[in-house]
């Protein structure tokens, strides 16, 4: 009989992994401890829950490198990202997504698959070889005991870095006699997309207000022996404050490609702006305002802003620890523990950055799996894809004394020319999308091919 292969945590990456091989015919035993262990930011127990956003981001796939990702994932035939087309909000160029139908059907499909065994049990300690392969995706929230227990084998403690929630406004408390509904540069397809945000505006005067306001008020604090180390993508706006009095206009509240329907003529100072959160459109949350300031705080400092003056909140925002692997020391090229190569990490605990790719991660650590089952060896991943230039990155194209995590972006990838010399950046991202496009679909074709034995 065929051992199942075991995978542990069913957020992004361990659901994609766990598709991927029973897609293909292997049992797989899929380990998820929530709820009945539950975690700092997951309210329930669903598979694949978004916690800190409800974005993937850019969805342009021939000019932004996360765009490409999902359309490799696409081409894959991956689960996640036709979870999200599935349930997509209105949200300009980007792909947001209706949270929890997204996690509900993910959980849904999983679940019915006859392939999928759920264990709803707690792993504490690292799989054993005689167990068979397994794929270790718990992410950034890996309960205590089985994070002791990577940190024991690998010799070195897992690096930690914070990540923090943005607030969450229920949309009939918003006024909008002074917020308007505008995509930035009225980007998107239709008028629904282009007018997908929420917008707040600020004069000078109740910018520099709100600035003192957020250096000033109460925040978080860490324990004993921790720093504040955090990943740029998701730095708490307090900080970003505390980097300059400017930072921040030109950050989540800058005010280009914005008119204010009310005002035309008025051009605002800053503007803060606010995504639909779910399909119905009764929750937006506040874009790119993650934070570590107190509950009572954040409700006084948010209501400085005009239009949130009687704001009410679904949910406030919030500071998490989130650990990961210095994987370009621990992991070999297939995303194998080195010390203990039964094992795959995929995931945010490997050192990318995002529910994208994180994803993504969860897909390939699946597929190597299964190939690896099956007494097969498939060709390395071409660093010109997406998909390539992460996995490269996270097992040694990074600098290991120096390593964070990282979101995918066209600097992971081999530099390429432009069609006929131009060297534009449009130029030269379609270049990058063209390239990996091809290469990609060249992968996937030699991996469904009768492979190498291992």
């Amino acid at each position: 009989m065929t051992k199942p292969l075991h995978i542990i945590g069913a957020g992004m990456a361990g659901s994609e992994a766990a598709w991927q091989a029973v897609q293909a015919g292997q049992p797989v035993v899929l380990h998820e401890m929530r709820p009945h262990v539950g975690t700092f930011a997951h309210q329930t127990g669903n598979f694949a829950e978004m916690v800190c956003s409800n974005s993937f981001r850019s969805d342009d796939d021939e000019q932004n490198a996360v765009g490409l990702l999902h359309w490799e994932m696409r081409a894959a035939q991956g689960l996640v990202i036709s979870a999200a087309d599935r349930h997509a909000l209105p949200a300009g160029s980007a792909l947001g997504i209706d949270r929890e139908p997204f996690s509900e059907w993910i959980t849904a499909q999983l679940r019915a698959h006859p392939l999928v065994t759920v264990s709803e049990a707690e792993v504490t300690a690292l799989p054993k070889p005689e167990d068979g392969l397994a794929i270790i995706a718990t992410g950034p929230l890996t309960s205590g005991a089985l994070a002791e227990a990577i940190a024991a084998e690998t010799g070195a403690e897992a690096l930690a870095f914070f990540d923090a929630i943005a607030p969450i406004v229920h949309a009939d408390t918003v006024d909008m006699s002074v917020a308007w509904m505008q995509s930035r540069y009225d980007k998107g397809e239709t008028e629904e997309e282009r007018t997908a945000y929420m917008n707040c505006p600020m004069n000078r005067e109740q910018y520099e207000a709100f600035i003192d306001a957020l250096l000033e008020a109460d925040k978080t604090e860490f324990r004993e022996g921790e720093t504040a180390k955090y990943f740029d993508g998701c730095l708490p706006i307090e900080v970003m404050a505390e980097r300059g009095r400017e930072t921040l206009r030109h950050g989540p509240m800058k005010p280009i490609g914005l008119t204010n329907s009310h005002k035309p003529e008025e051009k605002a100072y800053a503007v803060v702006q606010l995504r639909r959160d779910n399909k119905l459109g009764t929750l937006f949350n506040i874009v790119g305002f993650q934070t570590k300031m107190k509950y009572g705080a954040q409700t006084n400092v948010f209501k400085m802003i005009p239009g949130l003056e009687n704001a009410s909140f679904a949910r406030l925002g919030g500071i998490h620890r989130n650990t990961f692997l210095n994987s370009p020391t621990l992991l070999d090229g297939e995303m194998r523990l080195k010390s203990q190569p039964h094992i795959r990490f995929a995931g945010q605990i490997t050192g990318v950055e995002g529910y994208v790719e994180s994803t993504a991660m969860g897909l390939l650590a699946g597929r190597l799996a299964l190939a690896e089952l099956r007494g097969e060896r498939l060709p390395p991943v071409p660093q010109t894809t997406a998909m390539g230039a992460l996995v490269t990155h996270i097992t040694g194209g990074a600098e290991a004394k120096t390593f964070q995590p990282m979101n995918v972006n066209f600097g992971l990838f081999p530099p390429v020319e432009a069609k006929g010399g131009r060297r534009g950046r449009k130029d030269r991202y379609k270049a990058y999308t063209d390239r990996a496009k091809e290469d990609w679909q060249g992968w996937l074709n030699a991996a469904a091919q009768p492979a190498e034995t291992a």
